[in-house]
Parts: structure tokens; C-alpha cells; sequence
């Protein structure tokens, strides 16, 4: 199947209000065009200079996620155009970001990545950090940045109770937390556990290969 058949058979199998983002990371600016020409304007990359170069291309009206772990020293590359970051892992990280879109004259939107594998393997604040965080209201400080809502990744397993169980889990801090941070994004799923994500409430899911084929 071509990348349009891809995406019209995924869009045609999950609700209008998940956001699908289409990871376009290592996929050459042929493969992009033909995903945009379906309609498709939200695309993830991962690093920051294939981000950027990519950006410079590529029709202006693109939507670029930056979908990778970021180094608090790269948000300058990005700050001016991002449309939201989802790997926003540390306070540090968020400083950054708030005094870039103040340079900018902008509000940088973000996601909290939660790390909800436990496993050692993915970065994130753990749940009891971030809810002493919120406690604090140590969040507040930041009013160039908007946080959007919270982000996971579920470990690399076959195991679909687990990834069930760690999906339940951002879930429902999402949950204890929407309300009063005003989050309305909660990002979890990608091409082999999204369909689990969404039963979970996930309202933003990534793809990569389900769109765009296997990367080699």
C-alpha cells in the first residue's frame, strides 16, 4: 500500500478527535509530500537538525513535533517554529524552553513526558515527581510555555496487559491533573501499541512505520 492508503485506512479507523502524528524521522522529503498532499500536516522528527532542515523545505503550514529527547542547548534551533514539544523531561528542560519563547516573543507549547515503564529505558519525570511538582506549583513560574498535557511510552514488549497497565497509569494522572493545569493532550501509542493507547484515552498518537513502511 502507498503512504496515502496507509493514512486514509489509519484516519478511517480512529476517532476525529485523535491527533495523529506522522514520524517522518530518516524518511526522505518525497515520502513527506506525499503524506502532505493527503492533508496530513502534523509530522514528528527527532533530531533537531534533520528537524530543521526539514522545516526549511517544506511547506510553511506543516506542523513540526519535535518528538525526540531534546538538549536543553538545542531549543534555540527550534523555538522560533515548533509547534509543540513532547519531550519536555526535566525543570531544567522547561526553563530553557520558557526563556527561548520569550526571545521569541511567543508561547512554546509542551508535553511532560512521564516515564511510565519504570524499566530504566525511557526518560521522563516519574509520577511521584511530577505530582510533588504540581503540589509545589512549581510550574507556574514558566509563562512562556503552555503544557498542553503529558506524554508516555510504554515499554518495548509483546506484553499487552503490561502496556495496558502503564497506559492506565498516565491516564489517570492525566486525569488528577487535567482540571487544574487545563491539559487537553494526552499522548500515548505508537505504530505497535496505539490501538491499546486509544482504548486508554489517549488522544494523540505517533506513527512512523504504519505510515511511511519499516525503516531500514
Amino acid at each position: 500500500m502507498s503512504i496515502a492508503d496507509n493514512l486514509i485506512e489509519i484516519k478511517s479507523n480512529i476517532s476525529d478527535n485523535v491527533q495523529l502524528v506522522a514520524v517522518s524521522k530518516t524518511k526522505p522529503i518525497k515520502n513527506i509530500n506525499a503524506a502532505y498532499e493527503t492533508g496530513q500536516l502534523h509530522f514528528g522528527e527527532n533530531k533537531i537538525q534533520e528537524l530543521v532542515s526539514k522545516h526549511d523545505v517544506l511547506p510553511k503550514d506543516i506542523k513540526w513535533h519535535m518528538i525526540g529527547h531534546l538538549q536543553s542547548n538545542k531549543v534555540k534551533y527550534i523555538a522560533s517554529f515548533i509547534h509543540l514539544i513532547h519531550s519536555v523531561d526535566s525543570m531544567k528542560l522547561i526553563k530553557e524552553i520558557n526563556k527561548q519563547a520569550l526571545k521569541n516573543d511567543k508561547i512554546i507549547n509542551i508535553l511532560i513526558q512521564i516515564d511510565i515503564s519504570n524499566d530504566g529505558s525511557k526518560f521522563g519525570f516519574s509520577i511521584d515527581d511530577i505530582n510533588s511538582i504540581i503540589y509545589n506549583n512549581e510550574l507556574s513560574v514558566f509563562e512562556s510555555v503552555r503544557i498542553n498535557g503529558f506524554m508516555g511510552m510504554a515499554s518495548f514488549t509483546s506484553d499487552k496487559n503490561l502496556i495496558r497497565n502503564q497506559f492506565t497509569s498516565l491516564n489517570k494522572l492525566f486525569k488528577k491533573h487535567r482540571k487544574a493545569l487545563s491539559l487537553n493532550i494526552l499522548s500515548m501509542g505508537m505504530s505497535a501499541d496505539y490501538k491499546i493507547a486509544i482504548e486508554c484515552n489517549s488522544n494523540l498518537i505517533r506513527l512512523g512505520s504504519t505510515i511511511f513502511g519499516e525503516r531500514k
